[in-house]
């Protein structure tokens, strides 16, 4: 029964009494001095403030159990505390446990048996640089909302300070340049006192550098901040099920900076052209286009590990998941891989772990994929003969030359290495998951193939997080619009459209309408199966520009396509592949037809832009053909 006792008590300071009234004396017969507390005469008159106590279930082997607040200034408070602990305890809440929250979160962490490794050190940091540091010191029972916005504002308030330190560091970087380019300039041709002045002054800067570094930290982003918030509130939500630790989860109420999710941005040329002149990427994900990516695979192919790159760009795997590939989960006759364990790296140690269920998966291999593994497993066996007994028989698929496996922290490295090497613009290994997902989206896959090959739990995980849109897929898409739209382009045609026979593959064929200006606004566009080849047909027209000339040759395509029965698939502009100063005289755009009565057509996959492997190899510059130092 809920049976509270309400008393007053303040903290006045008086002789002390015993029960029966008397003055307690010391040792030398003088009254003790102390907390007078109950007995203090001013109680009756609104001095003091409010306490109560009431009787909890008896704790093991019997023992009494009372719980005792106070500090309360009106009655009504202490009343509706009492109550509040007293449901609590009811509910199954030790509201009489001393436990620190320190104590606490340690006691959980050790607890999650469960959880993959990567996971337990992620909120082992999180509870000894946020949650100890910040919450450590209050009670477990005590913990409330309020300590958690303080938290959160002490941290942005160290951020700003890591700031401040940062750029104190970067003039400091800038005075240590500067002073060691005037030494290198004196240690020629100068006087022996100057060069002494200016060596001087560079190892001062060197110093006052590396003493400036020291305590130097990142700053702790909102998304950082999120995470340390999910940390607290999975510990919070496992002491509320388990001993109702908590009366709720205080987590769930705090109000963080908004998170926004870097966009992945697309090398395009005016932004290589901008990286060029400043070294400033666009944004923190860029992903290269198809030509872009064509020219690494050419730098790359004589790397030893070019079948590994090959595979990160078209199949879009973690590294962690190609670090640990064995050879028993491929095969190279039926075309296909699965992804079923991955390397973890904690603390640049590593450890085995199966992916997460969403993550274990069969991919398929292209033909050309399935030939750079045929390729791999004969380069082992060339460097299993080198080696002898030196060889390291690990089992993987991507290995050094030595046979031994990958560190994960090695791939991402290497790659930067040669990205740096080839000259393109930087991406990061992981970027390539993006160009992966954005690849097969340019090919027409749908959006669901793309998130099986990727790994991903839903198709939104997907479409938010690894898509970007291709130039080819913006100027596909308002060419399709534009293709559907008629323009009254006027225009002459000089020798009638025949497709030959030749031109067709499975029902399709492909061709292009060139223009150019002849004289004044005198246009003549033909067509061709290829740059070079016969013309299929002349028109020619009066046009402003490159643009009347395009649409001139859609409306002409379109009409070929309506009278002989031929469907209109796809029209893509190539205007602006011509460079700024020839854009005023020439034009260029690609035509996909069908046959509307071929069964084919219907699954025919639309190019990706993406030269086959015998092309590249083609094409590949000799002066680039180097490996990374």
């Amino acid at each position: 029964m809920f049976e509270p006792s309400y008393y007053r008590r303040c903290q006045c300071k008086g002789p002390l009494t015993d029960k029966d009234g008397q003055l307690v004396l010391d040792a030398e017969g003088n009254p003790k001095i102390g907390d007078i507390g109950l007995s203090c005469p001013k109680l009756g008159k609104g001095h003091g403030t409010w306490y109560f106590y009431f009787e909890a279930e008896p704790g093991e082997g019997g023992k009494r159990a009372r719980v005792r607040r106070g500090g309360f200034k009106k009655l009504d408070d202490a009343k509706t505390k009492a109550k509040e602990l007293y449901d609590a305890a009811s509910a199954g809440t030790d509201v009489l446990s001393d436990e620190k929250c320190a104590d606490y979160f340690l006691r959980w962490i050790k607890a999650k048996k469960s959880l993959a490794r990567t996971t337990v050190h992620g909120y082992e940091e999180h509870i000894a640089n946020y949650l100890i540091p910040h919450l450590g010191h209050i009670k477990r029972r005590d913990l409330k909302v309020r300590h958690l916005d303080k938290m959160y504002d002490a941290i942005e308030k160290e951020n700003a300070e890591r700031i401040l330190h940062r750029l104190r560091v970067d003039q400091l970087q800038k005075d240590r340049d500067a002073a060691h380019r005037a030494w290198v300039r004196t240690a020629g041709y100068a006087k022996k006192e100057e060069r002494r002045i200016t060596r001087r002054t560079f190892l001062d800067a060197n110093a006052a550098l590396r003493e400036g570094k020291k305590g130097l930290r990142k700053t702790t982003s909102a998304a950082t901040m999120h995470r340390i918030n999910d940390t607290l509130s999975s510990a919070l939500s496992w002491g509320i099920k388990r001993e109702q630790a908590f009366p709720r989860n205080w987590a769930k109420l705090v109000e963080l900076p908004a998170v926004t999710r870097p966009k992945p941005l697309v090398w395009t040329p005016e932004r290589v052209e901008h990286w060029k002149r400043t070294g400033e990427r666009p944004g923190p994900v860029m992903v290269w286009t198809p030509q872009l990516t064509g020219e690494f695979l050419d730098f790359v192919m004589d790397d030893w590990l070019y079948e590994l790159w090959h595979s990160f760009i078209f199949l879009g795997p973690r590294r962690g998941e190609m670090a640990a590939l064995p050879w028993t989960e491929v095969s190279t006759d039926a075309l296909w891989l699965r992804i079923s364990q991955q390397i973890v790296e904690v603390a640049y140690e590593l450890y085995g772990e199966a992916p997460k269920a969403d993550s274990v998966r069969t991919l398929s291999l292209s033909l050309e994929s399935g030939d750079n593994l045929v390729n791999v497993r004969a380069k082992q066996d060339r460097m299993r003969q080198e080696w002898g007994d030196a060889y390291v028989e690990s089992g993987r698929v991507w290995t050094h030359e030595n046979g031994e496996e990958l560190h994960p922290d090695y791939i991402s490295r290497r790659f930067v290495r040669l990205v740096e090497l080839s000259g393109l613009p930087p991406v990061r290994l992981h970027d390539l998951r993006h160009l992966a997902a954005t690849l097969a989206l340019l090919a027409g896959h749908d959006i669901k193939v793309v998130q099986e090959k990727l790994g991903h739990s839903s198709r939104q995980i997907t479409s938010d997080t690894y898509t970007s849109v291709l130039p080819e897929m913006m100027r596909a898409e308002a060419e399709s619009v534009m293709a559907v739209v008629p323009r009254d382009i006027p225009f002459e045609e000089r020798t009638a459209l025949a497709i030959p026979e030749s031109a067709w593959q499975n029902g399709v064929a492909v061709f292009f309408a060139h223009g150019a200006r002849q004289s004044g606004d005198t246009w003549a566009v033909g067509a061709q199966p290829q740059p070079g080849a016969a013309v299929l047909g002349v028109i020619s027209l009066a046009g402003r520009g490159q643009d009347d000339a395009a649409n001139a040759a859609v409306r002409w395509i379109r009409d070929h396509s309506t009278a002989n029965e031929l469907e209109l698939v796809r029209v893509e502009n190539f205007n602006d592949q011509y460079p700024e100063e020839q854009r005023a005289d020439f034009s260029l755009v690609r035509f996909t037809v069908a046959r509307t009565e071929s069964p084919d057509a219907a699954e025919w996959t639309l190019p990706t832009g993406l030269p086959p492997a015998a092309t590249r190899t083609q094409r590949k510059a000799p002066n680039r053909r180097r490996k990374a130092a």
